[in-house]
């Protein structure tokens, strides 16, 4: 990782305008004294000061002289000040101008507060646009002329600005020193402002030096003052610069709070710069957290905002941080182009700190590009200029880079000595998630250099801070992107225990490493079902619950605008785009707001999180005598599998990541072909492909899954706990080890009970939570058969169908065949809902087909009375934002009118289904966004979070007769023979097999059993 740190915010003023004023009223003034003067002395009959005449002739034509520069001077003054108040670059040149004209006629009426205060401006003007040699020219003149004066807040103003001039110059002691000067000065002429901003400049000069907690001793100092004068303006640098300390200490969450408080006050005094500083602070957090894109969104807010007031600076901090997103998304001539074009503007404003961080960016990049001697040499030259200014973290950025490309080059002491050097800098500056890095790679060195034991040492130092930085981060979607980001350090972890393991087969090396494969995963999920059971809302303000109540309904709102833009053929494409950029802010906001809410709630303070389950705690809570777990986990270079049962335990080294996986997703693609396929010559008959492939492909995934295990596959249930691309395969359609081989594979479900899990231990936490709870009086909720277009044949008077929703199609399947919108009835939910309803007494059920198949029906109370929650309807599956997946409802009402019909997944966390089984009769439902770490982030977790303790789901777009057919045998196998719901599962695939005309696994493999088999 190499980012640009966090961009603090300096203050530098020059006085306020009102002084100028001020001034020229002092001396008009004298001028009128002395003319009434000498009349009133020959009056009392004295001589007076000057004659009339001699005043007319000596003094007035001098006096007019001077009149008309100072008005000239005046007049030149207040026109710079109004480009200034502009605040482009453009605009600053042209202030420039104007008062250097205006100078030299200070100069030549001898108005030496005029002329200091000239000086200042011009000085804070040059340094505005990065001229900052200049700009200490015109303070130094400053200075002395104010001290002359005895003008304190004159000499405060200038010392604190020639502060910052040294610091932006990474000359940091020598701006202590400045500001310390300038501090007692403001404190002496009571000026509360600019008190605080010489505290916060203190502050940042601390930060900048690694003294996080003593900056933050300034900043908190600092922030009422601020506010006690409504300074708007330095209460949000404060603030954003109290965020850049936490975000640097690792709190990315408390950091976030911060920037939002700073943004909005930036915004409301119209400083752009101040504004893009904290855009570009908010960028930096979601990039730390692994939200590439999302950092880049803000990151290209603040650019043309830097580019508009001339901060070239910031302009180059912006280029550097967009540059690193495209870095870290490997697009690498990309980051170059921007940080190339950073690395003149920080040569240009005298930005060493910055010239020495985008050189070790650009070193990184040729590393990365196999360029190892190009990368030293930018990587040396960043190293000499952050340690001539005195930057930390950035010497050891730059460090731990060059120990990176001397262990590329095989000269792995050489890089140890280089790591070892970065680390207690890192330390040192507080930085913990650059600390846990260091500690990480000197981990790996070691471990490439054959020491083990000190190889482990460091990885459990680096884990332990990693545990730490994620439970600090609120929101759940952050977490769990931010743990994506160091799975790396987790799988490098286990392979290193699982080396140890071969050597000393019985040390328990691999029973600590099947720890740590199961504290690598579902660890949001497992902690979102702790705070389900927690009631997290109890004593929050009530201002934000109706916050989150107004959100809801504005989200409810917006998405029947969507419905009727898409539904409305005239609609064009600008309207498309923009209600989704406005469902997308909303959703920013409810996430923000959630957020909000846990760093506020009582229940959240005080919230234990649960630890992942060990070996022992698995066997104990989780496995039965029935049953054996299969737990993978995929590397880069080695995969590993545990078997584990009631009293057994047994560890296999499989092949790399990517040769499972590449057989994985040949399967699962092959398994989305039906078995069968319509031949037109035979007028709809169908005939039987198996495709040779799909043999091949069962056969070599089979052999690596359980090829080595096979002798332990005595039980009759199997639970999976898969890993990567295995997660999107259904198990039950993989061959049974003794028949892979064969030309005629038997399904591996007709042989066992297939179970799938996140992890052993959020089953743990469903057992926890349901042990004891009373069971729903009521038998069976079903939804089926929405009304879903405003042609549907179901509203009086609906216009004439079109082709594309033809219901005679042989094929009907529950997906979404164009967009959202364009969805088609699906018959087969109707009658797959009433055969299942007439297993079931009518005083134990409900039901909603048609229009009453909507949202009422989800969000009723009443709903938390029946044992089982049926939904029979399309499902929209969204991988890259899983908050949009959900389930389709009616989607018009008995007019035809639009209706908010979409059940996303952000809808299904509100719920309270405290159901014994919910059954997701759509497509897709069982995946959702692959985050590594945590797994598919979809539906499955929403309805646990709600309540429910196991599933049925699918995993890829199913058949829509087939699947009434499914669920009908699967309801009579649960509700007249009274088998469990996985029993009822394995006993409908193998009669769909054996006595329906879907036996390809197409039509029966999809459906998958997920949580609590009992």
């Amino acid at each position: 990782m190499h980012y640009q740190k966090p961009t603090g915010k300096r203050q530098t003023y020059f006085l306020k305008p009102t002084l100028a004023s001020r001034q020229w009223l002092v001396y008009s003034c004298h001028a009128v004294i002395t003319i009434f003067s000498s009349v009133f002395m020959v009056a009392v009959g004295q001589d007076p000061v000057l004659s009339l005449p001699e005043y007319t002739e000596e003094i007035a034509p001098i006096m007019i002289a001077q009149t008309d520069k100072r008005a000239e001077a005046e007049r030149l003054y207040e026109e710079g000040l109004q480009l200034f108040r502009q605040g482009t670059a453009e605009s600053l040149q042209q202030a420039i101008e104007k008062w250097e004209t205006a100078l030299p006629l200070w100069r030549e009426v001898g108005d030496q507060s005029k002329e200091a205060f000239i000086n200042l401006a011009l000085g804070r003007t040059h340094n505005l646009l990065g001229f900052k040699q200049k700009a200490l020219d015109y303070y130094n003149q400053a200075l002395p002329l104010y001290r002359k004066l005895e003008n304190r807040q004159g000499e405060a103003t200038t010392l604190n600005n020639i502060g910052g001039v040294y610091s932006d110059l990474g000359e940091k002691q020598r701006a202590l020193e400045y500001f310390q000067q300038a501090l007692p000065l403001f404190q002496a002429v009571g000026d509360r402002a600019l008190e605080a901003v010489t505290l916060n400049n203190i502050g940042s000069v601390y930060s900048d030096l690694g003294e996080k907690q003593q900056a933050l001793e300034y900043y908190q100092q600092a922030l009422p003052l601020s506010q006690a004068v409504d300074d708007r303006e330095g209460e949000a640098t404060t603030l954003n610069n109290i965020g850049s300390v936490y975000s640097a200490l690792g709190e990315k969450q408390q950091a976030l709070e911060y920037y939002q408080q700073a943004l909005p006050l930036s915004q409301a005094v119209g400083d752009r710069a101040g504004e893009a500083t904290t855009l570009n602070s908010i960028g930096n957090v979601y990039h730390a957290l692994g939200e590439k894109q999302r950092a880049l969104e803000y990151y290209q807010q603040a650019l043309p905002l830097s580019q508009a007031v001339g901060d070239r600076t910031g302009e180059a901090a912006t280029l550097n941080n967009i540059g690193l997103v495209y870095d870290a998304l490997g697009e690498k001539q990309q980051a170059l182009d921007y940080y190339q074009q950073a690395l003149p503007l920080f040569q240009a404003v005298g930005n060493r700190t910055g010239k020495a961080t985008t050189l070790n960016n650009i070193g990184k990049v040729y590393s990365d590009l196999g360029e190892k001697q190009q990368a030293l040499e930018y990587l040396q030259h960043a190293l000499l200029l952050s340690q001539a200014v005195g930057d930390r973290a950035t010497e050891a950025l730059t460090l731990n880079n060059i120990g990176g490309v001397y262990t590329a080059l095989g000269e792995k002491q050489q890089g140890l000595e280089y790591y070892q050097q970065a680390l207690p800098l890192r330390q040192a500056v507080g930085d913990r998630a650059t600390e846990a890095l260091t500690i990480y790679n000197i981990a790996v060195t070691e471990k490439n250099l054959g020491n083990l034991q000190l190889a482990l040492t460091q990885m459990q130092a680096s884990i332990e801070i990693i545990e730490d930085l994620r439970t600090k981060v609120a929101s759940p979607e952050l977490r769990q992107t931010y743990f994506a980001t160091v799975q790396d350090y987790y799988q490098f972890y286990i392979d290193l225990l699982m080396q140890l393991h071969q050597q000393n087969p019985d040390q328990g090396y691999d029973k600590l490493a099947f720890h740590i494969s199961e504290r690598s995963r579902a660890r949001t999920l497992l902690e979102l079902l702790t705070e389900a059971n927690a009631n997290i809302r109890e004593g929050v303000d009530p201002d934000l619950l109706q916050q989150e109540q107004n959100l809801n309904a504005k989200l409810d709102a917006t998405e029947k605008q969507r419905i009727e833009i898409y539904s409305n053929p005239e609609s064009t494409p600008a309207q498309q785009t923009a209600i989704e950029q406005q469902r997308q802010q909303l959703l920013a906001d409810y996430q923000q707001l959630q957020d909000q809410i846990r760093a506020t709630s009582p229940k959240y303070a005080a919230l234990k999180y649960p630890q992942p389950l060990n070996l022992e705690q698995v066997q104990q809570q989780i496995l039965d005598e029935d049953t054996i777990l299969l737990q993978y986990s995929l590397g880069e270079d080695n995969s590993y599998l545990w078997a584990v049962t009631k009293d057994g335990f047994t560890s296999y080294q499989l092949p790399p990541r990517d040769e499972i996986e590449t057989l994985a997703r040949r399967f699962y693609g092959l398994l989305q072909i039906p078995g069968y396929e319509f031949d037109p010559s035979q007028r709809g008959a169908m005939i039987r492909v198996v495709p040779r492939d799909n043999l091949n492909s069962l056969s070599q995934l089979s052999e690596l899954l359980f090829g080595q295990v096979a002798d332990q596959l005595t039980k009759k249930r199997i639970v999976v706990i898969a890993d990567g691309a295995l997660q999107y395969i259904p198990f039950s359609a993989l061959a049974t080890p003794d028949t892979a081989d064969t030309d005629n594979p038997t399904p591996l479900i007709n042989q066992y009970e297939l179970i799938n899990l996140p992890s052993s231990s959020t089953l743990g936490i469903i057992r926890d939570q349901i042990n004891g709870r009373q069971e729903a009086p009521q038998q069976l909720a079903i939804l089926a058969d929405p009304v879903f277009t405003n042609n549907d044949n179901r509203i009086k008077n609906a216009p004439s169908r079109g082709t594309e929703t033809n219901l005679n199609q042989a094929l009907l399947n529950r997906s979404i065949r164009v967009s959202e919108i364009n969805l088609n009835r699906l018959p087969g939910t109707r009658t797959e809902a009433e055969a299942i309803l007439n297993l079931v007494s009518q005083g134990t059920q409900t039901n909603a087909f048609d229009f009453d198949a909507n949202r009422d029906f989800i969000d009723n109370p009443q709903l938390q009375n029946y044992q089982i929650i049926h939904l029979a309807t399309h499902g929209i599956l969204n991988s890259t934002s899983p908050e949009l997946s959900g389930v389709v409802l009616s989607l018009v009402d008995e007019q035809g009118n639009p209706q908010n019909g979409f059940l996303r997944l952000h809808d299904i966390f509100n719920l309270n289904l405290p159901a014994e089984l919910v059954v997701l009769s759509a497509c897709q439902t069982g995946l959702g966004q692959e985050i590594r770490g945590e797994g598919l982030v979809g539906l499955t977790r929403g309805f646990m979070y709600a309540g429910a303790p196991r599933l049925v789901v699918s995993l890829w777009n199913v058949d829509d007769a087939a699947t009434a057919e499914f669920m009908t045998r699967f309801y009579q196998l649960m509700l007249n023979e009274g088998l469990k719901p996985a029993q009822a599962l394995r006993e409908t695939q193998l009669q769909m097999q054996r006595e329906t005309q879907w036996k390809s696994p197409y039509y029966w493999a999809a459906f998958t059993l997920q949580g609590e088999w009992n």
